[in-house]
């Protein structure tokens, strides 16, 4: 059966889309937006489970037939970034934006479970998983660790992100590393405050810093195959309050990246022994505090087939874009990765279009995509359930 917009509320879902856009909420405070997505979810038939991982909601469609478990996920939540779009959905909480498309997100699954409850799988079980805290807060592994998997056991897990630069609508996937492994990290140096026309009566933590940034980059530069993608990158730098003292310390903060887990092994070492370095050269005291690892996310063989399956037959059903099928992977990182690691799966991306990139203060999520997004993931419980 040819899964089709009208199987679902789009004029809704757009406006609940709006409604997200205009009332994010950070990493583990979403609640309006869990109390909006099991509203809906009830109202299609589902008793959805909430509070999973303070925020979290899960609803399943089990068909009665004996067949696959999968597991369908979006993430809920927004990022500390001040938006600049002047839509009128825009953001109403100060210095808080859907910068990422989690909204968009989040109403293309229900929808799914609008079109899945409507045409069911021929068997086995569909479970809808609405994440909180991607943005840093690992809610992934918040979810694995308080009995996600135990609780809603599946076969395959499945993501979908959308993808600013992808043509719209344009869905694409690959086997092995999609998206990086991350660590962050904290630096403080601390030195000696003098006057700005005397800086030999001190130790000035702001030249060590900037020492330190352009040291760092040869870790990738020069100590990492040039083949295997990678990157350090600093994205604070915080020192001094007036432009005539030499401040007392300095704070660097930022992340590092790779597709291979040995090369982030090899990066944080490095950023290490660089501090020491650095800290001996200049006799000063330099800390560095690594936290909230992403492990990377590794898409399996058997999983991605399936996606590539339902993204071709998809193709076949609306005449939409050809998929990517094998997309470039990205060293953004993804806490996706923490249920790949316990369960096979696949994260998959849906083309944004020409606008802002993820993140980035004037970023929005493409309406026309919603559609697409949800004949996506009703195409690949349909598969699933046929091929496995």
């Amino acid at each position: 059966m040819m899964t089709t917009p009208s199987q679902s509320d789009i004029p809704f879902l757009t406006d609940l889309r709006h409604d997200l856009h205009a009332h994010p909420e950070l990493r583990f405070e979403e609640k309006r937006t869990a109390g909006l997505v099991a509203s809906r979810l009830r109202s299609l038939g589902y008793t959805p489970q909430t509070g999973v991982a303070g925020t979290g909601v899960v609803a399943t469609l089990d068909t009665g037939r004996p067949g696959p478990a999968i597991l369908l996920r979006a993430d809920m939540d927004a990022l500390p970034i001040r938006e600049t779009g002047t839509t009128s959905w825009a953001s109403r909480n100060e210095g808080i934006m859907h910068a990422c498309g989690h909204d968009g997100h989040t109403v293309m699954l229900l929808g799914a479970a609008e079109t899945l409850a409507a045409d069911p799988p021929e068997r086995g079980i569909v479970h809808f998983v609405f994440q909180p805290a991607e943005e840093g807060g690992a809610g992934a592994k918040v979810m694995i660790d308080e009995g996600l998997f135990e609780r809603f056991p599946t076969q395959f897990c499945f993501g979908l992100h959308n993808w600013p630069g992808l043509e719209a609508g344009r869905l694409g996937v690959r086997t092995g590393p999609v998206m990086a492994g991350g660590w962050r990290f904290r630096i403080v140096i601390t030195g000696k405050g003098s006057h700005a026309a005397q800086p030999h009566l001190g130790t000035d933590p702001l030249t060590i810093g900037a020492a330190l940034v352009q040291e760092a980059q040869l870790l990738v530069a020069r100590r990492t195959d040039p083949m295997v993608a990678a990157v350090v990158s600093f994205c604070i730098f915080e020192a001094g309050t007036t432009d005539n003292i030499l401040p007392q310390t300095a704070t660097l903060a930022g992340t590092l990246r790779a597709l291979d887990p040995r090369v982030l092994t090899d990066l944080k070492a490095g950023l290490t022994r660089l501090c020491t370095g650095l800290a001996q050269a200049h006799g000063t005291a330099i800390s560095v505090d690594f936290h909230q690892p992403y492990p990377v996310t590794v898409n399996a063989a058997d999983a991605a087939d399936l996606a590539r399956a339902a993204m071709l037959k998809l193709m076949e059903q609306d005449g939409g874009p050809a998929p990517e099928l094998d997309i470039v992977p990205s060293l953004a990182s993804e806490d996706f990765g923490f249920m790949l690691e316990r369960k096979a799966g696949a994260y998959a991306m849906i083309g944004n279009g020409d606008s802002a990139r993820l993140h980035a203060p004037d970023y929005d999520f493409n309406d026309a995509i919603i559609p697409r997004g949800i004949r996506y993931w009703h195409t690949l419980a349909q598969s699933c359930a046929t091929a496995l």
